[in-house]
């Protein structure tokens, strides 16, 4: 392979990782944590003392635990109600709602 053809390779492999990069910080900038929405083991982070990060959650809709959204969507996400009949809403802060015993 010549010289010319490597560099033209390189190049085009540094400008599609930038492309890659730009585009995942892009979409990342168009999300928000939403807290009590997740289902046990499956929040994206938080959630709560004593867990590690991602998947840790041990109850539904755990208050404390987050999940990543489309920003503008955390509180329009619909949620069965408490087991009291009261509303469960999604936050952009933690909650301290079905919390684990």
């Amino acid at each position: 392979m010549s010289k010319t053809i490597k560099t033209v390779a390189l190049v085009g492999a540094v400008a599609a990782a930038m492309t890659a990069h730009a585009t995942t910080s892009a979409e990342a900038a168009s999300k928000e944590k939403c807290f009590g929405i997740s289902l046990a083991g499956e929040n994206d982070c938080a959630a709560g003392a004593g867990t590690t990060c991602a998947g840790t959650s041990t109850v539904d809709y755990q208050g404390n635990a987050w999940t990543l959204v489309d920003a503008g969507t955390c509180t329009e996400i619909e949620l069965p109600a408490m087991a009291d009949g009261t509303p469960r809403q999604g936050s952009l802060e933690e909650q301290s709602r079905d919390l684990p015993a």
